[in-house]
């Protein structure tokens, strides 16, 4: 398959998390057509209504690439020029998906087989598909995550951990405010004080951060508000119950603060012969809970430009990142038949 114009395509199917159907479906045929002449299995793995998992394989998978097939909104369509391919998706991840398809090409003309390819739904929000696939897995040994790395082999990346934060307070006319308690005023109250939280640090992950991402509340411009929202996500490095202890202590009586999510932070192994690097973001392995193997995360693009108005791919990264997933599934499996 030509690997920018199979990129334009994924790119051109719009999948933001919770509508990935289409996009499940046009890679479902294109795996299939492909098994049909190298003896291979596509399946749908049903997650939840009208969202599926794709798993290809072809023998028994020793290894499996996996990334995700959802995106960030707002969904933007793609474009090329000599040196890039752009749109939403195009590194975060469907040239990813695009990179790991056209290696499985050249795994399979070399003979090569007893790996996978999974690709999963949910990632930029509630890493669903990867929590399916943890209780459905295939007795893989490997598995090679793809993220946005510049083809460098990150040795750690951060975890997650997401709130949302709720405060409440009474009704009543503007004009008279005594008369009622602003929800937003208490909001921003604990938003300021949240801010000031001395969050943990770690020598190779660095620091934690907090990204207050939304704040809603309210009625109308003349009405004290009752209600007001935060959505919190903070990026950890180690332990995050002083971030639990600190953020329960603040809001104990002043608000309603409910977990989200948490993944861990992670730390994991090189490879002989790949660049390494550390990244800031969290990833589905924590998830996969090893039940897809000993992971490794690399892949082509750039993070600065994901989730941005930019995000784009360098055609010579996706092109040399086909190079890169053929070799580490042989290394990785010449590995374990040698073992």
């Amino acid at each position: 398959m030509d690997p920018f114009l199979l990129t334009r395509s994924l790119i051109d199917i719009e999948s933001i998390t919770g509508n990935e159907k289409a996009v499940g479906e046009f890679l479902f045929a294109a795996l299939s057509r492909l098994a049909l002449s190298t003896q291979g299995v596509v399946e749908r793995m049903h997650v939840a209504a009208d969202r599926c998992n794709v798993l290809a394989t072809w023998g028994k998978p020793v290894a499996t690439m996996s990334t995700h097939m959802d995106t960030v909104p707002p969904f933007f369509a793609s474009s090329e020029d000599d040196e890039f391919v752009r749109g939403r998706g195009a590194c975060d991840a469907k040239g990813i998906i695009a990179s790991m398809i056209c290696a499985a090409e050249n795994l399979l003309a070399a003979g090569t087989r007893n790996f996978g390819l999974l690709f999963v739904v949910g990632e930029e929000k509630d890493s669903l598909g990867a929590l399916w696939a943890a209780k459905h897995s295939r007795g893989s040994k490997f598995v090679v995550n793809g993220e946005p790395t510049e083809n460098k082999l990150a040795l750690g990346s951060k975890g997650a951990l997401r709130y949302v934060l709720t405060t409440r307070g009474r009704l009543a006319h503007s004009a008279y405010p005594e008369l009622g308690d602003s929800a937003i005023e208490k909001l921003l109250d604990l938003l300021t004080e949240i801010r000031k939280i001395r969050l943990p640090q770690d020598t190779l992950l660095g620091k934690s951060t907090l990204n207050i991402g939304t704040i809603s509340g309210g009625r109308a411009p003349n009405v004290i508000a009752d209600e007001a929202h935060a959505d919190l996500m903070f990026r950890t490095v180690a332990d995050p119950e002083p971030i639990r202890a600190a953020l329960q202590g603040l809001v104990s009586g002043r608000g309603e603060l409910k977990e989200m999510l948490h993944t861990p932070a992670l730390r994991l192994e090189p490879l002989d012969g790949f660049e390494p690097a550390v990244v800031a973001y969290t990833t589905d392995i924590p998830n996969f809970n090893g039940a897809w193997g000993k992971p490794f995360l690399i892949g082509p693009g750039s993070i600065h430009v994901a989730h941005t108005a930019e995000e784009r791919i360098p055609k010579k990264e996706l092109l040399d990142a086909i190079a890169i997933y053929t070799s580490i599934v042989q290394k990785l499996l010449a590995g374990a038949s040698g073992a």
